[in-house]
């Protein structure tokens, strides 16, 4: 029953890694979103894509809702939902989309845990960057905090990609979006010394920056656990992951500069309602430009 959901499943998620190029990990998480989706159809005897119904996306959501899911992740399966239908229209193969009348529920917006000023010097001065992993790991903490990259952006960075004259580095973010990055006297000093201790290794065939002892390109996996390794050993009370680095090196520029634009392109947001609730301002920094910038903040003098 579910072999033309399934078929027209599978040539979208087809047009969406060859056509749009989207990557593997975006993918993946389109699949496992449509095939629960598909698993729902079967359920209700619905085996076309055309004889979906608002109705039936509602009943799929309350359905997901009582499994416990979160609001995110059925806004996520929601979003493929749309997209999926969007391309059955593009292609014939639907006349309407069921999906754009039917609202997921509202996720609360919380803000990421951050790393004040104090715990980031305290992380990265007291590092002791004598070996190639601590090295290694120094320079990979300095660079998350001074450039405010992703975690997938950091891991396949490659040499080419670090321009140490003009100190900054060129990643590829989300939906290969390019972008160029700032990147700190500190943290550059850091690669130097790790690009110095890992030439001592003798792999200078791997294009990677950030390798094993065995030359092979460090993974993302391997990075958040390192990170964990140094929260715990500086005896940071919550978990250190490359979001924590990320999320701080927004909190504080936002709190210095109070430049939000500038914060959004630092870190690669298309949205700057994503920033918005990415980064967050004390309310002590917001007084302090309320009572700067309103003509009316403050008493007039007699």
């Amino acid at each position: 029953m579910s072999n033309e959901l399934e078929q027209h499943a599978n040539i979208f998620l087809d047009y969406l890694a060859q056509q749009r190029r989207l990557s593997h990990h975006t993918v993946n998480n389109y699949r496992r979103d449509l095939t629960q989706l598909i698993d729902f159809c079967q359920g209700q005897e619905l085996s076309h894509w055309h004889s979906v119904k608002p109705a039936d996306l509602r009943q799929f959501i309350a359905f997901l809702h009582r499994k416990g899911l979160a609001s995110r992740t059925i806004q996520r399966m929601l979003s493929a939902t749309r997209s999926l239908y969007q391309y059955l229209i593009r292609q014939g193969l639907a006349e309407t989309n069921p999906a754009q009348a039917v609202q997921a529920p509202k996720a609360e917006k919380r803000l990421p845990s951050t790393l004040d000023v104090d715990q980031m010097n305290a992380l990265l001065d007291q590092t002791q960057a004598d070996t190639f992993v601590a090295c290694r790991d120094r320079a990979i903490m300095e660079l998350f905090y001074s450039s405010g990259l992703r975690l997938a952006e950091l891991a396949t960075l490659d040499l080419r990609d670090i321009d140490f004259g003009d100190q900054l580095v060129h990643v590829t973010g989300k939906g290969n979006k390019d972008r160029v990055c700032p990147v700190g006297a500190v943290a550059i000093k850091a690669l130097q010394d790790w690009l110095e201790k890992r030439d001592q290794t003798g792999f200078f065939d791997q294009p990677a920056v950030f390798i094993t002892q065995q030359g092979r390109r460090l993974g993302m996996r391997s990075i958040q656990k390192r990170l964990s390794f140094w929260g715990k050993k500086q005896g940071i009370s919550d978990r250190v992951h490359p979001h924590r680095l990320r999320h701080a090196f927004a909190s504080h520029m936002l709190e210095s500069s109070g430049d939000l634009r500038a914060v959004q392109e630092l870190l690669g947001h298309s949205d700057i309602s994503t920033t918005q609730i990415y980064t967050h301002v004390d309310f002590q920094h917001l007084a302090k430009v309320y009572d700067s910038a309103h003509p009316r903040a403050k008493k007039r003098s007699d």
